[in-house]
């Protein structure tokens, strides 16, 4: 299961998943293009590990990398309660 975690003004979405049994989250984001077609890529955290990164740029990365760096206490801490929703709700 994904949670939503962070929309963009670009309408770039941010989900994570619920923390794996090995401690792992799978964050993943995601980007419409102009084509109708989406720019993606995948972080594992904690080891900050990117994989599947397709259409973007790497001032784009760097962007993303630093943003999922400054909010990835947010993220798994969310994941351990059922994404940010929930955690409102806690």
């Amino acid at each position: 299961m994904m949670y939503p975690f962070m929309t963009l003004n670009d309408d770039t979405e941010i989900t994570h998943s619920e923390m794996k049994a090995d401690g792992k989250v799978k964050v993943y984001i995601e980007t419409p293009d102009e084509f109708g077609g989406f720019h993606n890529a995948t972080c594992w955290l904690p080891d900050y590990k990117w994989e599947d990164i397709e259409g973007y740029s790497d001032t784009e990365m760097a962007y993303f990398k630093q943003l999922i760096r400054n909010n990835a206490h947010l993220i798994i801490e969310f994941s351990q309660e059922g994404g940010i929703l929930n955690a409102a709700n806690s």
